[in-house]
């Protein structure tokens, strides 16, 4: 809730009285003063959230006050009330930072909606300050026809009309983000907020007071009351990313969350109900977290309710192509390089890599050779920074008579090639075919090949020590 502490300055008894009753059946706090000068007794003392304002008080104008408060890091939103209304002092209480304007007498149902005025955009100035410039939806955009992501746009799609929680799990760098705002942009919450936490890049003892908000004084450094992230998406989705990095504490509160929707600030004790749905993204396998006694099983199961696996990039190899040519015009544009394209070589060394940091690494390789790739715009190989450049297919899969190779011939003479272009170097040529060292080794001993260079021999070992 944005708007809890409210000051009603009105030197009329009975409107002041009437208005402070009303307030506070709304569930706020309200200070009561009849003077300018009480006002700012209350102000130095407390940060308030409104000032309902009267026009003309025994000690001064209010627009002496109005214009005091503008100065101030921490203001409340005013509302002046008058039984004295015009065009000109609506307008001149209105440039003077004034956010409401009430002439006597109103009704509680103008001072309710006014209230409802403020909530609103108290929550989208606070909401605002977590949401940078991301660039265009366009880059936001799932990108790739593969199976793989058809099958999750689709669950996308059915999902993300529901209430759901959704717990999206995959390797880093494969566009977990992505996936979330796409959950979020097709559900019936997308004009509300959309608030991020990464949970990962906040420190353990402030990660609480990020979660829920905090008090003024709730500790050193709590100079000012602050709302959480749950607060401000309310009505909206949060997104808890890394979800597995908190702590066992803040877990058994981010439980009773899920369970209830309520929750307290750090040091406060006013029970606070939101509306949010959540959804959560994790690097890390949890059902394993949970055995290791690292998660908690009830918390998980709360998070579990639609689970979701982005594809790995080397599980989704008929998308790099796609992916490299996007990414290739939007960097071009973005560093004012003009390109054209990739060579056949290029792509054949794209498609043979193995992609341990997935699309965010594709991302990185592609952009440094957009800043490298030559005047005429096309994109070489060595402009990838990947090492060898994978040779074309030895001669397709025909023999020199014209004749079709067998499936093992073919694979026996795709495999010479590339160990060819490695310089006979075996663990090089294993990680361009996606093959363990061991199974290279099995293939080249069914094919009758015993040469083996001893350094490669060695490296071998210690990776299958490491490996195993």
């Amino acid at each position: 809730m944005s708007i809890e502490k409210v000051i009603v300055l009105e030197d009329d008894p009975i409107i002041r009285t009437n208005l402070e009753n009303f307030l506070r059946r709304q569930r706020l706090d309200v200070a009561s003063a009849a003077t300018i000068a009480d006002a700012r007794e209350f102000l130095g003392k407390d940060n308030f959230d409104l000032i309902f304002m009267d026009m003309r008080l025994p000690d001064g104008n209010a627009l002496e006050l109005l214009k005091e408060l503008q100065t101030r890091p921490q203001r409340p939103l005013a509302v002046v009330m008058t039984g004295f209304g015009s065009v000109e002092s609506a307008v001149d209480c209105m440039k003077n930072g004034a956010f409401d304007y009430l002439i006597k007498p109103f009704s509680n149902d103008q001072i309710e909606f006014t209230l409802r005025k403020a909530q609103d955009f108290t929550q989208l100035v606070k909401v605002n300050q977590f949401l940078t410039n991301e660039g265009d939806d366009s880059e936001h955009e799932l990108l790739g026809r593969s199976a793989a992501m058809d099958t999750l746009r689709a669950l996308i799609r059915k999902v993300a009309r529901t209430q759901a929680t959704v717990l999206i799990q995959g390797e880093s760098g494969t566009g977990k983000e992505l996936v979330a705002r796409a959950f979020f942009r097709e559900s019936p919450r997308s004009t509300a907020p959309f608030i991020k936490m990464n949970c990962a890049a906040v420190p353990e003892n402030l990660i609480e007071s990020e979660f829920f908000g905090h008090e003024k004084g709730a500790f050193t450094g709590a100079l000012n009351k602050r709302e959480g992230r749950f607060e401000l998406a309310h009505s909206g989705t949060i997104l808890l990313d890394e979800i597995s990095e908190i702590s066992p504490a803040v877990q058994a509160k981010l439980l009773r969350v899920l369970q209830e929707r309520e929750f307290e600030r750090v040091g406060g004790n006013r029970t606070i109900k939101v509306d949010v749905r959540v959804i959560a993204t994790t690097n890390r396998d949890l059902q394993q977290s949970v055995e290791k006694k690292e998660f908690r099983q009830d918390l998980f199961f709360r998070l579990n309710v639609v689970p979701v696996y982005v594809p790995a990039l080397r599980e989704r190899r008929d998308d790099i192509a796609l992916l490299a040519n996007e990414f290739m015009r939007r960097l071009g544009r973005k560093h004012g390089v003009h390109t054209k394209g990739f060579t056949d070589a290029a792509l054949r060394t794209l498609n043979a890599h193995n992609w341990p940091g997935n699309v965010r690494e594709l991302q990185n390789v592609v952009e440094r050779a957009v800043i490298l790739c030559g005047e005429n715009g096309m994109i070489e190989a060595e402009h990838l920074g990947l090492g060898l450049a994978v040779p074309p297919p030895a001669t397709s899969a025909m023999s020199s008579s014209g004749e079709m190779l067998s499936l093992h011939d073919a694979e026996k003479r795709h495999i010479y090639a590339v160990l060819d272009a490695c310089k006979g170097n075996r663990t090089q040529a294993a990680k361009i075919l996606d093959l363990s060292i061991r199974t290279l080794r099995n293939k080249l001993a069914d094919y009758n090949d015993t040469t083996i260079k001893p350094e490669d021999e060695k490296l071998e070992e210690e990776t299958e020590t490491t490996q195993g």
